[in-house]
């Protein structure tokens, strides 16, 4: 491997899309990182992208570009049902792997993967990268240095634009479908509860109730009228294994002020991350948390008042789109993890623990009562 660590992504669409929108951008910020292949499924526009992003190399056979000899790490960007598969050739030609979460489209994929990452070479990351926002770090720090003595519960609200008012871009609309496995439940459900079990250990005694409120939309494109089978609403109730109570409510379809705010309540003080308006941060926020700027709120004290206690962010990642930031944070974790053989950043085996918290949302939904978390 050269000094630089050389990436080749799968899902590098010239036109738009996950790729070019955080991952480029945050490789480009990297100086461990090298961007040298890209893949897409169709010949013109592989050599687009190429040319776009400066890459050597044009791919529509994503097992050949895993396999050459200029990519070290994999990243895969496509839709989640091509996961299993393309996650299993970057395996099987002994890279690292980078996925985009969700891991896969059922737990029974991510649980094949998970095996078989235990004996190939290489690191293996998914991304959930809201953990590594700086607010959340320093949350974290706060919670293990006694800030709010002990935590006793934990408040999550967290809205999508997502199919407001009733359209949705053609781009999106497979995610409208259940078995696509793309929807709220799926991709806010993991990046918003990801980093609530990062700070405060994992859900227990999880009781869920999930619904459509929106049960048609309509895509912008075409006027096409789809039918919604994904959830857009989650309910939840769980307990932490420290017996911290966690109540949460996630949306889509949200008209105004998308937003998440994360409130920590301890016996002697609270923490709060938030992208809304009353933390002060500007603009909307559709997208969901792991693809905007949290801020830490912090108050120590009956009657205390708010202080913002948000990190700084240094160049280059502050120089970064919004939704690249948290992604180059990850990046910049991997390489350091790849450089020194550690262990920080989300693995698969992540993964598969969240997609079977996800598991026990849906039982308890489906039986109207309590369900374990099998993890």
């Amino acid at each position: 491997m050269s000094d630089r660590i050389r990436v080749g992504i799968i899902g590098a669409s010239p036109d738009r899309g996950w790729a070019s929108r955080a991952h480029i951008p945050a490789l480009r910020a990297l100086p461990d990182f090298e961007l040298t292949a890209v893949g897409t499924s169709r010949r013109e526009s592989a050599d687009r992208a190429a040319r776009a992003f400066g890459a050597q190399h044009a791919f529509t056979d994503a097992s050949a570009l895993a396999e050459h000899p200029d990519v070290d790490l994999v990243v895969i960007t496509v839709k989640v049902p091509a996961h299993a598969e393309l996650i299993s050739a970057a395996l099987a030609a002994g890279k690292h792997v980078y996925s985009e979460w969700p891991l896969t489209r059922t737990t029974s994929e991510a649980e094949a993967l998970v095996a078989a990452a235990a004996t190939a070479p290489g690191h293996h990351v998914v991304g959930l990268q809201a953990r590594f926002a700086p607010a959340v770090l320093r949350a974290r720090e706060l919670l293990a240095e006694g800030y709010v003595g002990q935590p006793v519960s934990v408040t999550v609200y967290s809205s999508r634009g997502k199919g407001a008012g009733g359209v949705i871009p053609q781009w999106a609309a497979y995610t409208l479908d259940r078995e696509n496995a793309a929807g709220l439940l799926e991709v806010a459900g993991g990046h918003t509860l990801d980093p609530v079990e990062f700070l405060l250990g994992e859900l227990t005694r999880i009781s869920a109730d999930l619904a459509i409120r929106n049960p048609h939309n309509t895509v912008a494109e075409t006027g096409e009228r789809v039918r919604v089978t994904s959830p857009d609403h989650l309910l939840l109730s769980a307990r932490t294994r420290d017996d911290v109570v966690v109540a949460a409510h996630l949306h889509d379809g949200k008209l105004t002020n998308a937003h998440t705010r994360i409130e920590i309540s301890g016996t002697e003080g609270d923490l709060v991350l938030a992208n809304d308006t009353a933390a002060g941060a500007p603009g909307l926020h559709a997208g969901g948390i792991q693809m905007s700027d949290l801020r830490l709120l912090a108050a120590r004290g009956a009657g205390a008042s708010w202080q913002d206690l948000t990190p700084a962010d240094p160049a280059p990642i502050a120089d970064l789109p919004v939704e690249s930031r948290n992604v180059a944070r990850l990046y910049a974790r991997f390489a350091e993890d790849i450089r020194t053989d550690a262990d920080t950043v989300p693995s698969f085996a992540t993964g598969l623990h969240m997609h079977r918290v996800l598991d026990a949302i849906r039982r308890s939904a489906e039986i109207g009562g309590r369900a374990s978390n099998p993890s």
